[in-house]
């Protein structure tokens, strides 16, 4: 299959909800052609990997990817997205709930990621991709300032 073919799958549905959704189901099933098809052809797109560096570029990010793959596909379900979008961007902040398997048997650990998709003349796509470093507790968002007493 060609890699217009691929990026046009990427593209069923038509927004950045549907990108992300086929990113991480391309995680889930450690396949690195459908998850660079979610990322938008560009020279400058970003990925940080929990305590990695700044990846920039396809080629890296591709790299990155593989090596995570070579252990097996990633266990991982998002939850608690908030999102702000516009007609041509999206940023979307999720909780991401990892399974790993440890020498004790299968652990959750949780991670907090940022994903910013553009609106490109191939559709929507994946132009950062940011981890925080992991826990294994789930933190809770925190939307209000705590009182604080002096």
């Amino acid at each position: 299959m060609s890699t217009k073919a691929r990026k046009s799958q990427a593209n069923v549905g038509g927004s950045a909800g549907d990108i992300e959704n086929a990113f991480y189901e391309a995680m889930q099933a450690g396949d690195i052609e459908r998850l660079m098809a979610c990322w938008a052809d560009e020279d400058e797109v970003i990925c940080v990997h929990p305590g990695g560096p700044r990846l920039v570029g396809l080629v890296a990010v591709r790299s990155a990817f593989e090596a995570v793959f070579a252990n097996g596909n990633v266990r991982i379900h998002i939850e608690a997205l908030r999102k702000i979008e516009s007609m041509t961007s999206a940023v979307h902040s999720v909780r991401e709930r990892i399974e790993l398997l440890t020498n004790e048997g299968p652990v959750e650990a949780f991670a907090i990621a940022t994903n910013v998709y553009h609106k490109t003349a191939q559709g929507w796509r994946m132009v950062a991709h940011h981890v925080s470093p992991g826990s294994l507790r789930e933190a809770p968002d925190v939307s209000e300032v705590p009182h604080v007493l002096h």
